[in-house]
């Protein structure tokens, strides 16, 4: 499936190379095929990221702080490596290559932890920690799936938004909402019958499933290669930004006047209307070399414009960590029954997944009947409604740990029912901020760069992983010093989550005030 090279701009072309036919190639029907592949791969990812915390605690004898660590760990280098997927899908390979490469590798990673779970003798006996090789071929596994994880969702949303006419706008945000929607559903699968199975089967059974899922996922995906169309990569986006950056460093003290004969009033960032034509201006001192064109002072201003609001996403995506590590400790000591039923921890997810479902069928409904071609909210008040939405959520969070510890305290356990508040919180909170980054990135970014500035949403999830895991950290040795450490020790009720919590929800305003200077310049 060779594809011609040296395209420009929006030119696509179908698998055989020749210039692409609608509705042949492209369209609805590929675009939702990407969606049930993004539903299927995504119960295996969250099925796994669930459950990791409980499989490290109770199987591989790790303490309660480093499986914590551990999965937020591995949940960070997940979207972090979305950059290196977004790099190569935008630079060497179609994202249509580029998802096959990288689906394949979390496969082989999935297949070694299940190696690894159906062999006891590769477990640590009970009350000991791994030795050297068993801790080897448990972080092998376990990164090989990160690393495939990271090229999957770099490549995939930017692979199914092209097969749309990015000119109509309206349908490139419906399918990002509808994608959003199948992200939901196969957190859906993961948070029911993939937590019954591991509840109740173990490890192995929910590793062999997951197996089958994800070469079912991979198997669908290729089904549609001659439906697609694709874009072929540029080269090297990096390289051109560095070469510009560098040029203007090195003519940055060229004046006014010698910049007059240089033509840079067609520099005007495709994708973001003008509004980036007088931001970054020094760059255009760049335009003196021969070698810098006025393309790639518009590929550079345009992706260096959307740093500011990736970066003020980081912090929410802080909170959303406490989902898969505390939250999921605080569940195991609560009162977890429903009459003769006991609900499983991480089940709870449900709840707002199912919110989450209704809420972006019922938001298409209206955008479809009342707004018609436009969206009713643009992308940047949905990432701003998320970002305060995150803020009240650790209030919440909060409040229910203090009350939770002080139950504890006298004796009592706290229906683990009350932890659905900051489940839902965070839930809708990620449906308007990811929903939102992705549609952003994607609409802004310039033709060249689209899997990566769409990577830059993951990104910032992964980004939110690592700071949360550098705050517990902090958090505990400031608080050492102090008399007693926050986060310290495997229960839960000897520690000061509640103030943690409250720590999360101070930044988070902080940072929505950030984002909204930095929206409003943009």
């Amino acid at each position: 499936m060779e594809i011609e090279t040296n395209l420009r701009g929006d030119e696509y072309v179908d698998w055989r190379g020749k210039k692409e036919k609608s509705p042949r190639h492209g369209g609805v029907r590929a675009a939702s095929l990407v969606c049930v592949v993004e539903a299927l791969e995504n119960v295996v990812f969250l099925s796994n990221a669930i459950n990791f915390v409980a499989y490290f605690l109770k199987s591989m004898h790790y303490s309660s702080a480093e499986s914590a660590n551990m999965v937020t760990n591995f949940m960070g280098t997940s979207f972090l490596l979305t950059l290196v997927g977004g790099f190569i899908s935008d630079s060497f390979f179609t994202r249509f290559r580029t998802f096959l490469i990288f689906c394949t590798l979390e496969l082989l990673g999935l297949i070694l932890l299940t190696f690894q779970a159906k062999h006891p003798r590769l477990q640590p006996p009970l009350g000991k920690t791994p030795s050297t090789s068993q801790a080897a071929i448990l972080y092998v596994g376990l990164y090989a799936m990160a690393a495939g994880v990271g090229g999957v969702k770099a490549s995939l949303p930017a692979h199914g938004a092209d097969q749309l006419d990015r000119s109509d706008q309206r349908a490139v945000s419906a399918f990002f909402n509808w994608f959003f929607f199948a992200l939901c559903l196969g957190g859906l699968g993961a948070a029911t019958g993939m937590v019954w199975v591991q509840e109740n089967k173990g490890w192995d059974w929910s590793f062999n499933i997951s197996i089958i899922i994800l070469t079912l996922a991979l198997c669908i995906f290729t089904f549609g290669f001659p439906f697609y169309r694709y874009r072929k990569p540029s080269g090297s986006p990096l390289s051109r930004i560095f070469k510009v950056l560098i040029s203007a460093a090195r003519n940055w003290k060229v004046s006014a006047t010698e910049m007059m004969n240089e033509d840079v009033e067609e520099i005007n960032p495709q994708g973001v209307d003008g509004r980036s034509s007088n931001k970054f201006r020094f760059l255009n001192k760049a335009l003196i070399d021969d070698n810098v064109t006025a393309a790639n002072v518009k590929e550079t201003k345009t992706f260096l414009g959307l740093l500011p609001i990736f970066a003020s996403t980081i912090m929410m995506n802080c909170c959303l960590a406490q989902l898969q590590t505390f939250t999921v400790q605080q569940g195991h000591i609560m009162n977890k029954g429903i009459g003769n039923f006991t609900l499983p921890t991480q089940s709870l997810t449900v709840f707002p997944l199912i919110i989450m479902l209704a809420s972006i069928s019922l938001y298409e409904i209206f955008s479809t009947k009342v707004s018609g071609k436009t969206s009713p909210f643009p992308p940047l008040w949905r990432i701003g409604m998320g970002l305060s939405i995150a803020s009240g959520s650790m209030a919440a969070a909060a409040v229910i740990e203090a009350r939770r510890r002080s139950e504890a305290q006298n004796g009592t356990q706290l229906s683990v029912f009350w932890l659905g508040w900051q489940y839902l919180f965070l839930g809708v909170s990620d449906m308007f901020v990811l929903g939102g980054m992705l549609e952003f990135f994607y609409s802004e970014a310039p033709s060249s760069m689209r899997s990566m500035c769409t990577a830059l949403s993951w990104c910032s999830t992964s980004m939110g992983y690592f700071i949360s895991s550098i705050l517990v950290t902090m958090a505990n040795m400031v608080t050492q010093r102090l008399g007693g450490k926050w986060l310290g020790g495997k229960d839960l009720n000897h520690t000061r989550l509640d103030l943690f919590y409250a720590l999360l929800c101070v930044l988070n305003f902080l940072n929505l005030l950030n984002f909204i200077y930095w929206a409003k310049r943009y």
